[in-house]
């Protein structure tokens, strides 16, 4: 049975037209993120670079999105989510008009950190526009849902981006694409609210540095903070850095797929995502003991098959192994959003953003980190892809140690906060 506060927002029809322009403009910012993924080959023939040039461009993309995510959350709690948003929406379409023009390597990059910039802004804005207009219990599969359109975003710069690109070239493709930034922009300024009539939170009585400082300082003291932020690390870097940049050229280039072949695999790791968030996002609305099962047990498929994957005899994998591979790779992201699950009950709503950036952090820096290790090995092996990614082993472990470590602390913490929820509502509707 669920517990819920008198305060808590009625949700409906209203709340489903507002949170979806919200989730809008993250869906657009995914396209933006992610098609830099199967424009890889084309970047580096463009550009004239070698592998390590090539994953600088996502490296300083998530350089600057996990960078900003504490920021992000602290503007969130303090200026609400419509300013953010807008903020985000400027910078992540101006950022893909100036890549689809940039005549020089140094330019792309510029672009690509301002795109990464605005991109930082719209997940944790659209969590809070959830918190702000779903009842509590609605929590995780809100969250789910607004990620699920995520992939969406993806599944287009998969399929359709990929498309276009090599029909009507990189300035035509990429300039084209802006225009959906500036379509969710005038939707975003026009529609969105914050939070719903009658709803408002109080005013923030608190400002400067001291105030910064407490916010992630209590956030961070939360044991549910930062066992969510494992999770996220963990769970969520073995299929962003393959979808981001190194999928398609290990697809075609160590496993000798046509560029067909390889996009309609990467098209299942996406597919596999919107199934399975589905799946994640039920059974952790109804069953909230299953989530460190389901985030263990995801990490332990993703390490089984990618070791198979890369110590398959002969170094080519059959086609099976692949497709199992990349279904499996498409349960990385509703595992890490598991780790929002964690952070939520563990704070306020007042500390709701800045304990959700502290989360999306880990995933994003995890990501970097991978990103960056795969291009400097494939350059010091010679284009060794075996070596270059069985980094993933090294930063899962480091993961899971962490999960175990903090996982019965968060139980204990969060168990305490259910009580005194639970004495507040018994409070509120004893008779006087």
């Amino acid at each position: 049975m669920s517990l819920t506060l008198p305060g808590d927002p009625p949700g409906g029809r209203r709340a489903v037209w507002v949170w979806g322009i919200g989730v809008a403009v993250y869906f657009v910012a995914v396209i933006f993120r992610t098609s830099l993924g199967v424009a890889g080959l084309d970047a580096a023939d463009r550009f004239q670079i070698n592998a390590s040039a090539l994953s600088t461009f996502s490296i300083l993309q998530l350089l600057v999105y996990a960078g900003m995510q504490i920021p992000v959350g602290l503007m969130v709690d303090r200026l609400g989510t419509k300013r953010v948003l807008t903020f985000g929406a400027v910078l992540f379409t101006v950022g893909q008009l100036g890549f689809a023009l940039s005549p020089t390597y140094g330019m792309a990059l510029a672009s690509r950190a301002m795109l990464g910039c605005g991109d930082a802004m719209t997940f944790i804005s659209v969590l809070r526009l959830g918190t702000r207009w779903f009842p509590a219990r609605r929590g995780p599969m809100v969250a789910q849902i607004a990620a699920l359109f995520g992939v969406a975003g993806n599944l287009v710069s998969t399929v359709f981006i990929s498309r276009t690109l090599h029909s009507l070239g990189w300035t035509a493709t990429f300039a084209g694409s802006a225009m959906a930034g500036v379509l969710v922009l005038v939707l975003l300024l026009l529609f969105l609210k914050d939070h719903p009539e009658g709803h408002a939170p109080p005013p923030s009585q608190h400002a400067g540095a001291a105030f910064v400082r407490r916010q992630i300082a209590e956030s961070w003291r939360e044991p549910g903070t930062r066992l969510g932020m494992w999770v996220h690390f963990t769970t969520q870097f073995p299929a962003m850095f393959f979808m981001l940049l190194w999928g398609l050229p290990f697809l075609v280039e160590a496993q000798g797929l046509s560029r067909a072949a390889a996009g309609e695999l990467l098209t299942l790791v996406v597919l596999s995502n919107m199934l399975v968030g589905l799946v994640y996002g039920q059974v952790i609305a109804r069953h909230h003991a299953a989530r460190t099962p389901l985030a263990l047990g995801t990490t332990g498929a993703t390490a089984l098959v990618w070791a198979a994957t890369l110590g398959y005899p002969g170094g080519h994998a059959p086609m099976w192994l692949l497709v199992t591979l990349c279904l499996v790779l498409g349960a990385c992201g509703p595992a890490s959003m598991i780790g929002f699950d964690f952070a939520r009950p563990a704070n306020p709503p007042e500390r709701q953003g800045t304990a959700s950036g502290i989360v999306n952090m880990g995933g994003f820096t995890a990501s970097m980190t991978m990103l960056l290790v795969v291009g400097l090995l494939l350059d010091a092996t010679g284009d060794s892809f075996r070596t270059a990614f069985s980094a993933v082993f090294v930063l899962q472990t480091l993961g899971v140690v962490q999960i175990l470590r903090l996982r019965r602390r968060a139980a204990l913490r969060e168990r305490e906060r259910e009580r005194l929820v639970a004495s507040r509502v018994e409070a509120v509707h004893v008779p006087a």
